[in-house]
């Protein structure tokens, strides 16, 4: 176990340094990432820790997706796309979380897992279906009460963005299939759907809260979807698993 955690560290440690190049994350950004990347590998071995980096990999290129014609909507991400410590862990604490409760032997190791994937089948949704949605969805729609609003408006939803919220879970579900990070198809099927539901959650906690309540910010939503997902999906399987 020692040894995993040092070679953690030493990969980890040498990778973010040669990748701060890359215009996905923010200097602080990448040292968080690396330390996101060390938990993931002393707790799940590299199969946790690459499906993370599909994860990032996935949503930074979606956000790259129609950038100039999002920039002058005023749609774009801030800082280019770029991440930082605040998006790594809005994404992604509640995946690190419940990687630590399996790295510290806490049973049922197979609920804990199958949480943790439920949490980046969510998150990959919502960035597919919000990036994807603002470039090419239709007129967007309050998902309360389905009457049309601008484009980014929090709560909203279209055709085009749900669909592909929809392939943005099975995507991740897969990869986290083929890494043998989930028992059988069955159980992806359940994490696919739950990714799924979860993201429409959110929309639904946008446009209930968002605007209303000042310290809810997109980071802190982000958090709220992805324990949600994990948490479905622990009560779900509790008696497949």
């Amino acid at each position: 176990m020692t040894m995993l955690w040092l070679q953690a560290i030493l990969i980890n440690t040498a990778l973010i340094a040669g990748a701060q190049r890359l215009p996905l994350l923010t200097p602080s950004g990448w040292v968080h990432a690396g330390a996101l990347g060390t938990i993931l590998w002393g707790c799940l071995g590299w199969r946790g820790w690459l499906a993370v980096v599909v994860y990032l990999a996935a949503g930074s290129l979606v956000t790259k997706i129609g950038w100039r014609d999002k920039q002058k909507r005023g749609l774009a991400e801030a800082r280019g796309g770029r991440r930082g410590p605040a998006n790594v862990w809005g994404s992604a604490a509640t995946g690190a979380a419940l990687a630590l409760l399996i790295g510290s032997g806490l049973a049922p190791k197979g609920l804990l897992l199958a949480g943790f994937c439920a949490s980046f089948a969510a998150k990959l949704a919502d960035t597919f279906g919000s990036e994807i949605g603002k470039r090419w969805g239709g007129q967007p729609r309050l998902i309360t009460t389905l009457r049309p609003v601008p484009a980014g408006t929090e709560g909203a939803i279209s055709v085009e963005g749900t669909l592909a919220s929809a392939a943005g879970s099975v995507l991740m579900t897969l990869v986290l299939f083929a890494l043998q990070l989930l028992p059988s198809l069955a159980v992806s099927a359940a994490v696919m759907l739950i990714g799924f539901v979860a993201t429409l959650a959110e929309s639904l906690l946008g446009a209930l809260a968002q605007d209303r309540v000042s310290w809810l910010s997109n980071e802190l939503v982000n958090a709220i979807q992805t324990t949600l997902a994990a948490l479905l999906a622990i009560v779900v399987l509790v008696r497949w698993m």
